[in-house]
């Protein structure tokens, strides 16, 4: 059985590279629209990721894991440097990715009440 070397902490690496410079020189894996994150419309960035998602072929998650993913990057990337509004808008367009993606969080349908995207 083969082993697979983990290293927590990337300024231990032979390398010398950190964990972040690595990930800035990869191809990105989803060609975005530019300003995606900057739209005011949850759903039209939902729409966007998923359908970047959908067109991309060096994928390694389903179209919806992928789209998640990468907003999910953002938000945490940007921390606390993200205005209140802003990450309120990115929030409400996971909601609308999962709805989109026809994805149930905690078991709920598609057009209740919780959902807000239209």
């Amino acid at each position: 059985m083969a082993t697979l070397n983990v290293t927590l902490n990337s300024r231990s690496t032979n390398s010398g590279h950190d964990w972040a410079a690595e990930v800035n020189r990869r191809p990105p894996v989803l060609d975005l629209e530019p300003g995606l994150f900057t739209w005011d419309q949850p759903e039209r960035i939902a729409a966007s990721l998923l359908q970047s998602a959908r067109r991309s072929r060096a994928r390694k998650r389903s179209v919806y894991g992928s789209a998640m993913a990468m907003l999910c990057l953002y938000i945490n990337r940007a921390g606390r440097k993200l205005p209140a509004r802003r990450r309120s808008i990115l929030t409400q367009a996971k909601t609308c990715l999962r709805e989109l993606a026809g994805v149930h969080q905690n078991g709920g349908e598609p057009g209740s009440p919780t959902h807000q995207c239209r």
